[in-house]
């Protein structure tokens, strides 16, 4: 009776060319799941800080007409954002200066500004949203005894779609990264999977 040895390979073991193919047919070895659920877990946290409470996230990625990422959800006033924000985040200037420009927004409104954030059309960037901007204790946006003009109503919307923009910055690179050969290689170590001789995987 004739049998037939059928030998395995681990990545560090195959020839250049063999790894090369590796790398190339398993693409998304980190991606052929919902690998965004801890960036989004990282977004509701930050948003905390900044007074955002975020409902649903949306996101379509990458490179393509309409990619983007944005929220729902409603923004207040977080007492020491900037400070918190800083402690979370130390090295994000972009994440500093949203906190920044929200606390300088407030404070002529007594740190009474809020928002509601609400998903419109059919994509998933910025500005596939709805942005309404009140003042506490008060029930219409472009009427009663303190206005809330068209300028500070730009303005907050701004900020937020800025937010919206930097979770999407977040996810394209979390996406390179994991997309990347270094990264597909680590991984594929990691978790011991064999291949035969010409790279292909081992089933």
């Amino acid at each position: 009776m004739n049998t037939q040895v059928h030998t395995t390979y681990q990545f560090d073991e195959l020839s250049d060319e063999a790894k090369e193919k590796t790398i190339e047919s398993n693409y998304d070895w980190n991606t052929g799941f919902d690998w965004w659920e801890f960036s989004y877990e990282d977004f509701k946290a930050v948003g905390k800080i900044l007074g955002i409470e975020i409902e649903n996230i949306y996101f379509s990625g990458f490179y393509s007409q309409g990619d983007g990422a944005c929220f729902t959800g409603d923004y207040s006033y977080a007492k020491q954002s900037l400070k918190n924000i800083k402690s979370y985040a130390p090295l994000d200037e972009d994440l500093h200066n949203i906190a920044k420009e929200l606390q300088e927004l407030q404070k002529p409104f007594f740190y009474g500004l809020s928002a509601h954030v609400k998903h419109s059309g059919r994509y998933s960037h910025e500005y596939s949203t709805s942005i309404d901007v009140q003042k506490e204790d008060f029930t219409e946006c472009w009427g009663g005894d303190i206005w809330v003009n068209s300028d500070t109503h730009d303005a907050i919307s701004g900020i937020l779609r800025s937010f919206m923009q930097w979770m999407y910055n977040r996810l394209r690179k979390e996406y390179d990264y994991l997309t990347s050969e270094e990264a597909i290689k680590e991984s594929l170590i990691a978790n011991e999977v064999e291949f035969n001789e010409d790279g292909s995987n081992h089933y």
